[in-house]
């Protein structure tokens, strides 16, 4: 597996030790190759002026992470199929912790922090993360609406049993 299979397009990774301690601020700023590649990997036609910024607060071993990921998407209408621009802001909140303090819970308990790996957090990946959550999973244009359409009378579910009747009632 090499590394872009196991970071993605976007990859920020920051030694926690060089992080400023008690609080800082850590900004990602997506190149637009980058917003290319992940446009490609969400299927979804373009992606630009993506940006995280990152609110840290707490030490070496457990960090929180505040922010917000912004971001403009071009997605397909899934009423009339046409691509439309949008902003996308998503909130960030996020604990790490050191992986040796994540020894004997569970994984997928809710409340367990996500894990700092290796001393690093990727921001980059962070950043793809919650602008993946931001997406809506069914885009509609402004303004646009579904609208039933009919071709011809309303059909009765027995007219057509109707006409066979000698009298056709």
């Amino acid at each position: 597996m090499t590394r872009d299979e196991q970071t993605g397009p976007l990859s920020r990774s920051f030694s926690v030790e060089r992080l400023p301690q008690g609080s800082g601020v850590v900004t990602v700023e997506a190149s637009q190759a980058e917003c290319d590649a992940l446009a490609k990997d969400f299927r979804i036609p373009a992606i630009r002026d993506l940006v995280g910024r990152f609110d840290l607060s707490g030490s070496l071993n457990r960090l929180l992470v505040t922010g917000t990921v912004e971001a403009v998407v071009t997605q397909v209408c899934t009423v009339t199929l046409d691509p439309f621009e949008t902003k996308v802001s998503e909130s960030v909140e996020v604990a790490f912790t050191d992986t040796d303090q994540l020894a004997g819970t569970d994984a997928e308990d809710a409340d367990v922090p996500d894990p700092i790996v290796g001393g690093r957090i990727d921001f980059g990946i962070l950043t793809a993360e919650f602008l993946a959550l931001g997406l809506d999973p069914y885009p509609r244009k402004p303004g646009a609406a579904f609208e039933e359409t009919r071709i011809g009378e309303d059909v009765k579910p027995f007219d057509a049993l109707r006409r066979l009747r000698p009298d056709g009632t």
